[in-house]
């Protein structure tokens, strides 16, 4: 590209900075895009849990996207917590009307703390509003079961499985994270949709606990380098290591008692 990708990001506020579009705005600079950002929800949170949602009114989501994108180019979008069924239904019927090039969906419904972050009648409405307008999925192991209504896959052949079934429900390409299978000395995530096949993308598992705003940071950087890469697997790899190298980081930080965030800035600060 000529110019630095303009990357968008749909999401809730976290005041602890490693979740949210706080860590997504991290993401998108510190893999060379100028970031934009729609509140959906305020958080009150820390490294050690989740205290309180406000949820911003579906209409002022509404215009915050229309008003951004009758002026801005937007390059690629990155959607993350929607807290409600009305706020996903705001963000679906904006993006049927502006078609952005790539939409990346983390279908965040739990926190890592525990906390519920979308409600139960919302994931209706992630499953049959917003799963078609996704060029990409980034669920973990859970919100892949809580979106086809199953249990979450205990070993690779289901999550392969889980990963072709979610296709069926209209997404064109699933990122599978297998992270919540601790027990194994690899991470390993299961790409599969249109141009990619089934492709398995492992790491060496990070002994850190500071993981806090891992899935916001990885589906930030891959809506980040996709204009930049020339296909999904490049960019889905590309980001995979960027977040592994932040983890390795994230113990050189000192913020809050509990789960702490990854090193976003781990590649450009000494």
């Amino acid at each position: 590209m000529t110019h630095p990708p303009v990357a968008l990001t749909i999401a809730a506020s976290d005041p602890s900075g490693g979740a949210g579009i706080q860590a997504d705005l991290k993401a998108f600079s510190a893999n060379g895009a100028y970031g934009t950002a729609v509140l959906t929800a305020l958080t009150a949170q820390n490294t050690q849990g989740v205290t309180g949602i406000h949820a911003v009114p579906p209409a002022f989501v509404r215009e915050q996207i229309d008003t951004l994108f009758a002026d801005v180019e937007v390059d690629a979008v990155k959607i993350g917590m929607l807290a409600d069924a009305g706020i996903a239904a705001a963000v679906a019927e904006a993006l049927e009307r502006h078609r952005p090039r790539y939409v990346v969906l983390d279908p965040v419904m739990v926190s890592t703390s525990g906390h519920r972050l979308l409600e139960a009648d919302a994931v209706a409405v992630v499953r049959e509003r917003l799963l078609p307008l996704a060029d990409l999925i980034t669920p973990n192991l859970p919100e892949a079961g809580d979106l086809l209504g199953v249990a979450a896959a205990q070993d690779r052949g289901e999550a392969v499985e889980q990963a072709r079934a979610l296709l069926e429900t209209g997404a064109r390409r699933v990122l599978l994270k297998g992270g919540h299978h601790t027990h194994d000395a690899e991470s390993v995530d299961v790409l599969v949709g249109e141009g990619t096949g089934v492709v398995e993308l492992s790491a060496p598992r990070v002994d850190t606990r500071n993981t806090h705003g891992t899935g916001c940071t990885l589906s930030a950087a891959i809506a980040a380098l996709r204009p930049q890469c020339d296909d999904w697997h490049t960019a889905v790899r590309a980001a995979k290591d960027y977040l592994t190298g932040a983890l390795r980081a994230a113990d050189t930080l000192r913020v809050g008692r509990g789960n702490g965030p990854v090193h976003h800035f781990h590649q450009h600060w000494s």
